[in-house]
């Protein structure tokens, strides 16, 4: 299931509260200020700092 787009006007970084921006390849909401990752589940952000995955350098220059 995808996410919709829609949904990045109104929802914010859990944890900084800045934008985040979607991975499509990876199925991910991503903060670049923080650099971490939000899985989505069945299209659904899972916005839980526990459920983030750190993200790599090479993985913050797209």
């Amino acid at each position: 299931m995808a996410l919709d787009i829609k949904l990045l006007d109104i929802i914010a970084c859990p944890v900084c509260k800045g934008k985040l921006h979607y991975n499509k390849a990876a199925h991910e909401l991503v903060c670049r200020f923080d650099k971490l990752a939000y899985p989505l589940e069945e299209g659904i952000p899972v916005l839980l700092e526990n459920r983030a995955r750190a993200l790599a350098l090479e993985e913050l220059n797209p």
